[in-house]
């Protein structure tokens, strides 16, 4: 016997499956859909690498030695297993689901995302768990590196191979609170631009879209205090006459959930008569969980949550950017 192992073949472990099944040259032939005269070599070639002939003849038929016997079951499991293993996935059931994903978002976003999202996984997947990341400051390695699965909102610095999808289009509106002189109406540029405002951002910035559209209009606001998220913005302007910007569905859409939270603080949504920019909301992934089952599970939940009565929003398809 020679003391080198064969080299692995999965194909002579699926051709000694059906030899032993069919106890045939012809009809293990047949069933792997290859010829007679092909099947006869691959089994000269099992009868040499086991050193046993596996099959001999009995009068008319062909029948298995005792080694073949040993090796009948054991054949046939190898061969399932391999089936299995290089079978597509077949999805995955959402009850079974242990795992935490882990999502960066703005804080608006976030705040959007936990009730729809918790009330799907208790419906759906109750194993499921969500930790919710505050956005970086600057383009991070966090999906190439596996520390974030999904990243929500303005999707503006991945990597080449990041997979993007656009979820929902939306605009800014003016968050005041009931009691504030603007509430109740439209306002004007020039109102507007007397009004006191704060700002979100994330590096302290005082000026951003509002004021390139004020400004060419030849005016200016007066920014009391910026902050790094919205909901800070929006408890702010609930308490004081100050003006904050809320993200909110475009005209004839269902409202946004990102709005939700200007809602429940009781702030009026106003129309800005300028024209901003539209807010895109969409999420980036690494390419390593596109076809797994249960991140496709948590992107068709956010899709439900975030995209209007759970439509197809945009309509665009995944893209890498």
């Amino acid at each position: 016997m020679s003391s080198s192992s064969p080299r692995l073949d999965a194909n002579l472990a699926v051709a000694l499956d059906a030899l032993l099944t069919e106890q045939s040259v012809t009809r293990a032939a047949a069933r792997l859909h290859t010829s007679p005269a092909a099947m006869s070599r691959v089994l000269a070639r099992l009868r040499r690498v086991l050193q046993d002939p596996l099959l001999v003849r009995a009068g008319q038929e062909m029948v298995p030695t005792p080694r073949a016997e040993e090796l009948r079951d054991e054949a046939a499991a190898v061969v399932r297993a391999l089936g299995a293993l290089l079978a597509p996935s077949g999805g995955i059931d959402p009850a079974a689901l242990r795992r935490t994903f882990t999502v960066q978002a703005a804080d608006v976003v976030g705040a959007a995302l936990a009730p729809g999202l918790l009330a799907l996984a208790r419906r759906q997947a109750p194993g499921v768990s969500l930790r919710v990341l505050a956005e970086e400051w600057e383009a991070g390695p966090a999906l190439r590196e596996g520390r974030v699965d999904l990243e929500i909102g303005v999707i503006d610095h991945v990597d080449p191979e990041t997979r993007v999808e656009e979820l929902v289009t939306l605009r800014m509106a003016a968050g005041v609170p009931a009691a504030h002189p603007l509430a109740g109406r439209t306002p004007t540029p020039a109102d507007l631009a007397a009004a006191e405002h704060v700002a979100v951002s994330r590096r302290g910035r005082f000026t951003g879209p509002l004021d390139a559209a004020l400004a060419e209009q030849g005016l200016s606001r007066r920014v009391g205090v910026v902050l790094s998220g919205h909901l800070a913005a929006m408890a702010l302007a609930a308490v004081e006459d100050v003006v904050c910007l809320v993200p909110t569905a475009l005209p004839g859409e269902p409202p946004s959930p990102l709005g939700d939270a200007a809602r429940s603080l009781g702030l009026s949504l106003l129309d800005i008569p300028l024209p901003l920019p539209p807010l895109v909301i969409g999420m980036a992934w690494h390419p390593r969980h596109t076809a797994d089952g249960a991140h496709q599970w948590l992107r068709g939940a956010v899709r439900r949550v975030l995209r209007p009565s759970g439509g197809a929003g945009t309509g665009q398809p995944p893209t890498a950017r």
